[in-house]
């Protein structure tokens, strides 16, 4: 299955690669963190790592390293506009709680 990303947020991952005028893609993993354990990254990335898996959509690199991948297995990267914020969001279906403040979440 492994990590998928919208349309809408490889255009603006596209668009910011663009504009830094280097990079191979983005990077998604996660980190112990937050009151309820566990935290993404997301980072731009200039050069592939060999532990790296490699998830293609829209022509966007999404790259995971394998210890986050069964956090993140099925997850859907998408950037939304909600009034004036805009963002990323983690459609991911393995989270089972998170917390109130959306910074972290467990499953």
């Amino acid at each position: 299955m492994g990590v998928t990303i919208s349309e809408r947020a490889a255009q603006h991952v596209s668009n910011f690669l663009a504009k830094r005028g280097k990079g191979v893609g983005i990077r998604l993993g996660v980190r112990t963190s937050g009151c309820s354990g566990m935290a993404y990254k997301l980072e731009f990335v200039d050069e592939l790592d060999p532990s790296d898996l490699v998830f293609e959509t829209h022509g966007v690199k999404v790259l995971v390293d394998p210890k986050s991948l069964p956090y993140l297995e099925g997850t859907e990267l998408d950037f939304v506009r909600e009034g004036l914020n805009e963002g990323f969001k983690f459609n991911n279906p393995n989270v089972k709680d998170q917390c109130g403040c959306g910074e972290s979440f467990n499953v």
